[in-house]
């Protein structure tokens, strides 16, 4: 990744932030917590950065629409987000594949 790459990302996530500061203030809320939520998790797929845009996409659509937050996405936010990841592998899916297979290669004995 060069100087470059690290602009142009930096760029893309300030634009991103910007378009979350435009979402009505409860919006805004759940969707720091979302946030939290996956880089606690961390599912694969949130360094490519689709699934944190697609949500603002679809919070902007529910606030356009007059709507709620939690009327879009129930009163349980970390079952939403769990939904939205629960196909996806994660860096603790991938740490224990990786641990399992050192495990497996220690157990076997030499014939």
């Amino acid at each position: 990744m060069g100087i470059q790459d690290i602009i142009q990302g930096k760029k893309q996530w300030r634009a991103h932030l910007a378009r979350v500061k435009k979402l009505p203030p409860d919006y805004q809320v759940v969707y720091q917590e979302m946030q939290k939520y996956f880089f606690k998790v961390g599912p694969v797929e949130l360094t490519e950065g689709s699934l944190l845009q697609g949500i603002v996409d679809f919070f902007e659509e529910g606030a356009a629409a007059g709507k709620g937050v939690l009327e879009l996405i129930g009163d349980d936010v970390a079952a939403f987000c769990d939904d939205l990841v629960k196909d996806s592998p994660t860096y603790a899916d991938i740490y224990q594949e990786s641990i399992s297979r050192k495990t497996g290669k220690a157990k076997k004995s030499p014939e």
